[in-house]
C-alpha cells in the first residue's frame, strides 16, 4: 500500500527563525535583468521572512528569481520572464540569515537512522537490483491516477518497436497518463508505425526494412501538415492505435518541442525554445510525478524545472517524484543528486521498462 510521505515544515520558534531579518528586496530596472545580489532557486522547498511572517513560495524551479507580488505571495520567476517594477528577493545564504531558508529535508523522517558511512553501489548501474523500484512505482501509479497528475517525457525509442507502443496506448487508456512531453520525433514516428506500421522505413516488429521505408516518415508529417494537426490527420486517415492516437482520443494533453535536426516538423511542434520551455514548464507546474524516458536533453530541461514539491489548493505539501529511465548510465546519473524522494533512476531500455510497468499494472 502506498503511503504518500508527510511534509515536515521548519520550527520557526527555533531562535534562528524568530530572530532572522526580513528579506532584502530591489526592484527590477531593466526587462529580462535581474538585480545584482538576486536570490537563485533550487528545486527544494524555500520559505522567506516578509512583514515578519514566513512564507513558502508555492511554485517553484531551479534558477530562477523570486518576485515579491502585490498581494504578499511570492511568485517564481525564470530571469528572462522579469518584468520592469518587479520587486525580486536578494541574498545567496539559505539558512535564515538574510531572511531566506531553504528546507531540504522536509519529507525525511528524523526517526530513521543513517546506514553505515561506507557501502558499496552507491550509483545506480546495470548491475542495480530495480525490483523493489519497479514495486514502488507500481503503487505510486496506482495512488497518482486518483490523486496526481502523471507526466510522461519520452524519447522517440518507443515509437521504433510494437509492443512499447502497445503497452504505452494501454497507459494512456487506463488513465495512468496526464499529460505527455516529447519531440518531433516521439510523434512522427509513433504516427508512422499507425499508418505504415513502420519506423524511419523498419517494421517495428520484425525490423525489416521496407521498400521505399525511408519515405515512410517523410509522407506521414507532409499529411499531417495537409491534415493541418495531429488530431485532424488521426481523423482524415483513420488512425486507431498509437501514442498520440491515445492521447488525441482521451484528451491528454501534449506538448512537443523542436530541435535544430527536425524533419517537417508537425504542425504542433514549438520551434522556439523559450516558447517550447515555457509550454513545457505550465505542464510541470501541474504533475505530482514526471517519468523521463529515453531522451537526454529533454530529461535534463525537465528535472531543470521541477520542484521536489508541491503545494496543493488545501495548503498540504506533498513530494513530486521524478524517475528518469535510459539505457546509458551518464543520463540516468545526471539527475541522482536530487534527493531520495524526488528521483529514482532505472538503468535499463525503455521498451522492456514500459512492458514491465503496463504488465505490473495489468493492462497487458
Amino acid at each position: 500500500m502506498f503511503n504518500l510521505p508527510k511534509y515536515r515544515e521548519p520550527d520557526f520558534t527555533e531562535d534562528r527563525f524568530a530572530k532572522a531579518p526580513d528579506v532584502k528586496w530591489e526592484t527590477v530596472t531593466i526587462k529580462g535583468v535581474a538585480p545584482e545580489n538576486y536570490h537563485s532557486t533550487s528545486m527544494y522547498p524555500e520559505y522567506f521572512k516578509i512583514d515578519g511572517e514566513w512564507r513558502l513560495a508555492k511554485e517553484s524551479r531551479m534558477d530562477s528569481s523570486v518576485v515579491i507580488g502585490e498581494d504578499g505571495e511570492l511568485k517564481v520567476v525564470e530571469n528572462r520572464n522579469l518584468e520592469i517594477g518587479d520587486k525580486v528577493i536578494l541574498g545567496r545564504s539559505e539558512n535564515a540569515e538574510e531572511g531566506i531558508y531553504l528546507h531540504a529535508t522536509g519529507f525525511e523522517d528524523p526517526e530513521e537512522e543513517e546506514g553505515d558511512q561506507f557501502v558499496f553501489r552507491q550509483g545506480r548501474s546495470r548491475e542495480t537490483s530495480f525490483a523493489r523500484d519497479y514495486d514502488r512505482l507500481f503503487e505510486l501509479l496506482k495512488y497518482e491516477k486518483e490523486h496526481g497528475n502523471i507526466l510522461w517525457v519520452m524519447g522517440p525509442a518507443f515509437s521504433f518497436d510494437a509492443d512499447a507502443r502497445r503497452a504505452m496506448q494501454a497507459m494512456v487508456e487506463n488513465g495512468y497518463v496526464d499529460g505527455l512531453m516529447a519531440g518531433n520525433a516521439l510523434a512522427t514516428h509513433d504516427l508512422e508505425g499507425s499508418m505504415f506500421h513502420t519506423a524511419l522505413g523498419q517494421d517495428i516488429y520484425t525490423q525489416k526494412s521496407q521498400p521505399n521505408g525511408h519515405y515512410n516518415h517523410l509522407d506521414v508529417i507532409n499529411r499531417v501538415r495537409r491534415s493541418g494537426s495531429i488530431a485532424q490527420f488521426v481523423d482524415d486517415y483513420k488512425i486507431d492505435n498509437g501514442i498520440m492516437y491515445s492521447c488525441v482520443k482521451n484528451d491528454v494533453p501534449f506538448v512537443l518541442t523542436g530541435s535544430i535536426r527536425d524533419d517537417g516538423p508537425l504542425p504542433e511542434v514549438i520551434g522556439n525554445a523559450y516558447e517550447g520551455q515555457t509550454a513545457m514548464r505550465e505542464m510541470v507546474k501541474k504533475s505530482t510525478t514526471v517519468i523521463c524516458l529515453a531522451t537526454m536533453l529533454h530529461t535534463i530541461a525537465t528535472g531543470n524545472m521541477t520542484p521536489s514539491y508541491r503545494v496543493l489548493e488545501d495548503g498540504t505539501v506533498r513530494p513530486v517524484f521524478l524517475y528518469t529511465v535510459d539505457a546509458d548510465e551518464f543520463v540516468v546519473n545526471k539527475l541522482l543528486d536530487r534527493g531520495s524522494l524526488a528521483a529514482t533512476t532505472i538503468v535499463t531500455n525503455v521498451q522492456d521498462f514500459i512492458m514491465i510497468v503496463a504488465k505490473g499494472l495489468g493492462l497487458l
